[in-house]
């Protein structure tokens, strides 16, 4: 879970926001050896746009932690690892994206309580 945050931290960090982050949207190539790594990669780049905005982030893990609720209703704690391998990579850009998903949060339960 931990190297799914931190390949879309590194995403984030060229400022390449992927559009559309579900699990469907990841590959992982399993190692041919034990001394090979496993591979994450991140695919389907038909949504993707470049930006600087914390805004559009926070909306980016915002779209994931709602796929992994919708697909994997269990994964609470998933995707807490998620967000702290993405704390890791990102360092100190962290804390105001943070901010900023939690606000990104608030304003999709609003939306869902309206309907």
């Amino acid at each position: 879970m931990s190297a799914i945050g931190r390949e879309i931290a590194r995403m984030h960090k060229a400022d390449v926001i992927h559009g559309d982050l579900t699990t469907s949207n990841m590959m992982l190539r399993l190692p041919t050896s034990s001394s090979d790594p496993a591979e994450l990669f991140l695919i389907d780049f038909g949504l993707a746009y470049i930006s600087t905005l914390v805004e559009d982030k926070a909306v980016d893990l915002y779209v994931l932690e709602r796929a992994f609720s919708s697909t994997h209703p269990a994964s609470k704690s998933l995707f807490a690892s998620v967000l702290r391998g993405y704390e890791i990579e990102t360092g100190k850009e962290w804390k105001a994206i943070s901010r900023r998903l939690d606000d990104v949060r608030l304003r999709g339960r609003k939306r869902s309580m309206v309907g």
